[in-house]
């Protein structure tokens, strides 16, 4: 069993093709599939089966993927570690929900390139669930997400709260509570928003049920609140951004608590010098004084 077959073995499940995979790993397929069938002779089973043009991980390829991503991790980290004039370098996998990368994201991107110029940044976007998925099988180095549950593996700590504004047209007739939201529009992303959970709450106990569109886009609701289609709720870092080129009336009400946004690491990656630096620099912006990467791992490395 050698690394290039693990590094195979991922490629492979993450594309689901070895055409694919073979781009990504920059060799000729047949020497993928030579190497994957070697392995599954060596292990005793198949890691993937036939699903009409392209392959699908079996049930065994997903216990094994699980170790390969593991050990690939560990192998990256090693390299790092004993590296004494290390610096922040490679690639740096970010995963955001699309309220921070489109709000709060951009200027502190900029800022980090500036002084690391040799990380190479990746940026995914995608709902929260999706992006700790991704980080617990380290297909991602840190995430930050609005709102998230607890998984197993992961660290987290709060970067920052930001406010909730309600918004409609300018043109709309004023808001002065949640019951002035009567025959309108509620737009929202789908289920599962903390935004969305926020604004629903907030007028169930009024005697009226609003229609709602659901839309995965802050770029689409911001439009069609701006056309007077109906009325969303946003963190404040989304209107700032969208404000002077739509006319929007802005509503705050103290009911409307803010949201914290949470940075989540995987706690098995001891030591990763451009991920704790963006922890650093988010510190350094926002104020954080909550745990971060560096400063969980240095409690760890002092009990042992």
């Amino acid at each position: 069993m050698e690394l290039a077959q693990l590094k195979m073995v991922r490629a492979v499940a993450q594309t689901g093709s070895v055409a694919q995979a073979a781009v990504h790993l920059h060799c000729v397929p047949s020497n993928i599939t030579t190497r994957i069938k070697q392995l599954e002779s060596e292990l005793g089973t198949p890691l993937f089966i036939r699903a009409g043009r392209g392959l699908a991980i079996s049930a065994a390829g997903e216990i094994f993927l699980e170790y390969c991503e593991r050990i690939l991790a560990l192998v990256d980290e090693s390299k790092r570690a004993v590296d004494a004039n290390a610096i922040p370098r490679g690639t740096l996998r970010i995963g955001a929900v699309e309220s921070s990368a489109s709000g709060r994201l951009p200027p502190l991107l900029a800022e980090y390139h500036r002084r690391y110029p040799d990380v190479s940044l990746e940026l995914v976007t995608g709902a929260w669930g999706e992006l700790l998925d991704d980080l617990q099988h380290h297909r991602l180095d840190v995430a930050l997400v609005a709102a998230g549950n607890k998984r197993a593996k992961l660290e987290h700590s709060v970067v920052y709260s930001e406010r909730l504004v309600l918004i409609a047209s300018a043109s709309s007739g004023p808001i002065r509570s949640a019951e002035d939201l009567a025959g309108r529009t509620l737009l929202v992303w789908p289920p599962g928003c903390p935004y969305r959970a926020a604004l629903e709450n907030w007028v169930k106990p009024h005697a009226f049920k609003p229609a709602i569109a659901s839309y995965a886009s802050w770029g689409t609701i911001i439009g069609c609140v701006s056309a007077g289609i109906g009325v969303a709720l946003a963190p404040e870092g989304i209107l700032a951004r969208y404000e002077q080129a739509y006319q929007l009336a802005s509503y705050r009400f103290e009911e409307l608590q803010a949201v914290e946004n949470l940075l989540f690491w995987h706690k098995d990656t001891q030591r990763h010098l451009a991920r704790d630096a963006f922890a650093g620099l988010l510190r350094e912006t926002f104020g954080q004084k909550h745990a971060s990467p560096k400063t969980c791992n240095n409690v760890v490395m002092d009990s042992e």
